[in-house]
């Protein structure tokens, strides 16, 4: 009888876990991961995820936090409405001279697993940063010149 009891009771607690929402039921993200790519060392950049309301009734953010300190996502305060959307905007603070993968983590009220999101990127020295904008301006001038002489009618 004890062990019908117990396997009673386990079953009905696994049934509660699993009703439980993901957040994916309850938002939708514009990306899941936005890659900055080669960016200059020592200069900030920024990115705001665009959380959309998909349930029918308002989503509470608990909190949200990155996966180091020189990754800052910003607090939403308010409550997100059916169908309305919000900005998470995450700042990286691209102090170090290293490729990068960061995972930002947004904690929903009623959902046990956040939801997480990624920024990638490489951040440069200056003057390799330098470097790579001359050599892209030269690229792109050159796609430029080759358009113009594909485009030119005949007589």
């Amino acid at each position: 009888m004890k062990k019908i009891l117990l396997l009673a009771s386990a079953f009905v607690f696994t049934l509660a876990a699993m009703a439980q929402p993901k957040a994916d039921d309850v938002i939708k993200m514009n990306v899941e991961k936005h890659d900055f790519g080669k960016i200059k060392q020592g200069t900030p950049v920024t990115y705001s995820f665009e959380i959309k309301n998909i349930s029918d009734k308002p989503i509470v953010v608990e909190n949200s936090w990155a996966s180091c300190g020189c990754t800052t996502p910003e607090k939403i305060v308010d409550p997100i409405l059916p169908g309305a959307t919000a900005q998470l905007k995450v700042q990286y603070s691209a102090a170090a001279v290293a490729p990068f993968t960061k995972d930002v983590y947004v904690q929903l009220s009623g959902v046990t697993q956040p939801k997480t999101v990624q920024i990638t990127g490489e951040v440069l020295s200056a003057e390799a940063y330098d470097a790579y904008v001359k050599e892209k301006e030269a690229k792109d001038k050159e796609k430029a010149q080759a358009g113009k002489v594909k485009q030119k009618p005949n007589n």
